[in-house]
């Protein structure tokens, strides 16, 4: 389901398998791997630094190429608004965190 006109990726409203053929508005995709449920898919390309619009807003930044159809998530998006929480966050050396 792509929520906007403006939005880069769809949200999935099922759970696909890799190989499976999408279309969403007159483009196949085929998925790369298998994928769950309320996941996002990319609806183009995306490139290192391009930006993650879903619901017609801002969410996030690529960190990772996607190929259209591709899975954009924590591994590959980072939030531009709030730090990524996690112990292998390439960003964390960006954080400073005061006693």
């Amino acid at each position: 389901m792509r929520l906007s006109p403006q939005d880069n990726v769809a949200v999935l409203v099922q759970s696909v398998s890799q190989g499976e053929r999408l279309l969403l508005g007159g483009q196949e995709l085929v998925l790369p791997s298998d994928l769950a449920l309320g996941h996002k898919l990319a609806l183009r390309p995306l490139a290192v630094g391009d930006t993650v619009i879903k619901y017609g807003t801002l969410i996030g930044s690529i960190t990772q190429a996607v190929a259209a159809g591709g899975h954009v998530h924590n591994h590959n998006l980072k939030s531009d608004y709030i730090a990524n929480h996690s112990e292998d966050d390439p960003y964390e050396a960006d954080l400073e965190v005061e006693p």
